[in-house]
């Protein structure tokens, strides 16, 4: 897809002026994680905490991306059918949602679960976004709350729809081959010519987990952030479990050898770019997960894997098709990317994890992949 291009405006001025002086302020360089966090997350100027529209089906609305929730409710009502179970299976009546975005998967759970739920707790950084979804969630104000982080210890049924792949990653490259090559971390400089940000790699004792043949450059990342909310999730959870959907990989599909321009990605007005280092602030910047990474941060921490598999396979498990079967045919349709395997239902996977005693998750039942992670 081409690249999106935009005129600077006050916000991507602010926000750019912002990381020149965080830039400067840390000795000219900055790794690329760290410019992550403040493009997307730098209070009231960042991608996530500003005010542009993000989420929804069409460019014309203003919006950038659609998510699953988004895309159908029968996304979360399915969802929901998983959710109902682990809070049975767990003892609990609580819901967590990480990154809540326009508040349509807390909704459809919402009006899915009923009384299952007794209250439904939704951490989210952005200001913006917690107006909305504040909204959109009127009518079920007396159970819901926001909070901008996790207590210390809690109960219940955590949900993480597209979060994973918005913490911000350490980007490794490599300059040579797999016999002589040299590892670099890359980060982001100023330039000197016109001010822009370039990229700047430097020397790095850091790897990825795996080791990577062939003779070309290589281009990846590693998820120190990713992990680490993992394990504070393991640290914390008392009882109950964690559904986390997102795209990505198992590590050996990750660090494939033919996979050397890594995945970070731009999403803008519905188009895809690989340049996070323009439109600050207007575009989001992701990569995919290392779901290998998350499964062994979960299991050294504490937490039980209590599966692994994809998008299609999870939601068929869970009762998709039947409710399909009741839609119009155009809505059958749009229904039926979350599970064909040229839209999401492929690439997107979901983990499970859980504290406490072990249980099977019917998201499960067929098609579970944790020996492959």
């Amino acid at each position: 897809m081409r690249a999106v291009t935009q005129q600077p405006d006050s916000l991507t001025t602010a926000l750019a002026a912002h990381i020149r002086q965080t830039i400067a302020a840390e000795g000219g360089w900055i790794g690329f994680d760290r410019f992550m966090a403040l493009a997307l997350y730098t209070p009231g100027l960042g991608y996530y905490a500003n005010d542009s529209a993000k989420f929804g089906a069409m460019p014309e609305s203003g919006s950038d991306f659609v998510t699953a929730p988004e895309l159908t409710p029968l996304f979360g009502q399915t969802l929901a059918r998983q959710v109902a179970q682990a809070l049975a299976a767990t003892g609990t009546s609580e819901v967590w949602e990480f990154g809540a975005g326009s508040g349509a998967l807390a909704l459809q759970l919402l009006d899915a679960l009923g009384d299952q739920v007794q209250r439904y707790t939704i951490v989210d950084l952005s200001g913006s976004l917690r107006a909305r979804q504040q909204v959109r969630l009127a009518g079920h104000a007396h159970k819901l709350r926001w909070v901008d982080a996790l207590p210390e210890r809690f109960s219940g049924v955590v949900v993480g729809n597209e979060v994973l792949d918005a913490m911000p990653v350490q980007l490794l490259a490599r300059h040579g081959g797999h016999a002589d090559g040299v590892w670099h971390e890359r980060g982001v400089v100023v330039a000197e010519d016109d001010g822009s940000f370039a990229w700047a790699d430097r020397p790095t004792a850091l790897r990825p987990p795996v080791d990577i043949e062939g003779p070309q450059d290589y281009l990846t990342e590693i998820h120190a952030q990713g992990e680490g909310f993992i394990r504070m999730l393991a640290d914390r959870l008392e009882r109950g479990a964690a559904f986390l959907l997102d795209y990505g990989f198992g590590e050996s599909e990750y660090y494939h050898p033919q996979r050397h321009m890594g995945t970070v990605m731009c999403h803008q007005g519905h188009l895809a770019d690989g340049d996070p280092l323009v439109a600050v602030g207007r575009k989001d910047i992701t990569a995919h997960v290392n779901f290998t990474a998350m499964a062994l941060a979960a299991q050294e921490a504490g937490l039980e894997v209590l599966g692994y598999t994809t998008q299609a396979h999870f939601l068929i498990n869970c009762g998709l098709l039947p409710k399909m079967e009741q839609l119009p045919q155009a809505e059958r349709a749009t229904a039926a990317k979350l599970i064909m395997e040229h839209e999401m239902g492929e690439l997107f996977k979901v983990l499970a994890l859980g504290a406490g005693p072990a249980w099977e998750p019917m998201g499960f039942a067929r098609g579970d992949r944790s020996h492959r992670l």
